[in-house]
């Protein structure tokens, strides 16, 4: 028995976690789709037509609309293809496009470099007596930052109060290149790991990042200030400033800090990744889409079939998805 089937822009890509063979999460699979998330490129899933695909059209096509574990199990009845699955046999014959898709993220996740509302500039955080001293880290070169770190040196520096400087300063501070873990970069290491153990201020060649010394400096300048101030407006209940750690600024949950708006949520977006292959360069990877003829053959008695074949006629089913969106439908059987 031989069931022919014609698709067109079937999607050959995978936006969750997981497997379609085990049973779904309580909170159901997590989206791997966002842009933030398709900077690993394990979460860049291709996919293409396996014999689970093809079990799975046929249990739709005789009107089971279980899931395939689930039809499988026999938890849930007596599983149709159970002594016919490990003979079934496919030729997939695709076209494949790739495309610029721009794909919906019904989570709602939030924008790392945005904001909504007006900006409270007039926040106690920049207008108190403590705030020029408190900021002025920030405008600290990087032997400057290392000698206010181990000699205890006041701030003398003013660097711009206001939230959108603070966010500017701290993206020009990550782009510094690391330094060498020598010198005055070592003395001020082991100051920050007496005052906050267990934070790590190294890439992986065991260099020092310059923007983690920054946010732990930010945090050690509010414990020298705390003996001469009132610095309560600068923390949230938790005693931390927020949208900056000990070694990481968060753009999105700074400014929400100091904005009337709430973070800004993103809906969708483009389904691409940008790598570098060597002998390439940069390539920008992008949905894969297939159309084509899928060929399964079925090698059963003739009776067999013929069941099969008024089954799927009695089920009625005109369109279907081949694996993930398109359309698909049944163009001929042939026994």
């Amino acid at each position: 028995m031989k069931i022919f089937i014609t698709y067109d822009s079937s999607w050959r890509n995978s936006f969750l976690d997981g497997n379609n063979n085990e049973k779904l999460p309580k909170n159901g699979r997590k989206f791997i789709g966002s842009m933030t998330n398709l900077k690993k490129a394990e979460n860049f899933i291709q996919r293409e037509v396996t014999l689970d695909t093809v079990m799975g059209v046929l249990n739709r096509l005789i009107g089971d609309q279980k899931k395939l574990y689930q039809s499988r199990s026999e938890e849930y009845g007596t599983y149709f293809f159970k002594e016919i699955e490990s003979s079934v046999e496919f030729l997939d014959k695709p076209e494949i496009t790739n495309e610029m898709t721009y794909i919906r993220n019904i989570t709602g996740s939030t924008d790392q470099n945005s904001y909504t509302g007006m900006i409270k500039t007039n926040d106690p955080a920049f207008s108190s007596d403590y705030s020029a001293e408190f900021w002025g880290v920030l405008a600290l070169d990087f032997e400057g930052l290392c000698q206010f770190i181990v000699n205890n040196l006041p701030v003398k520096k003013n660097g711009a109060a206001d939230p959108l400087s603070i966010s500017s300063r701290f993206i020009e501070l990550a782009k510094e290149k690391a330094v060498d873990k020598s010198g005055l970069s070592q003395e001020a290491l082991k100051v920050l790991d007496e005052s906050f153990p267990e934070t790590n201020y190294l890439n992986n060649k065991g260099m020092v990042v310059p923007v983690n010394l920054y946010c732990s400096g930010i945090y050690l300048q509010l414990e020298r200030l705390s003996t001469r101030f009132d610095v309560s407006s600068l923390v949230s209940k938790r005693g931390t400033i927020s949208g900056i750690s000990k070694r990481i600024f968060t753009k999105k949950d700074f400014m929400d800090r100091f904005t009337t708006g709430a973070k800004k949520k993103i809906w969708g977006n483009p389904y691409k990744r940008e790598e570098y292959v060597e002998g390439e360069g940069k390539t920008v990877r992008l949905m894969t889409k297939a159309s084509g003829k899928l060929e399964v053959t079925i090698p059963v008695e003739q009776e067999k079939a013929k069941e099969i074949k008024v089954m799927i006629e009695n089920a009625g089913v005109s369109s279907f998805y081949l694996g993930k969106k398109g359309l698909a439908y049944v163009s001929k059987i042939r026994i």
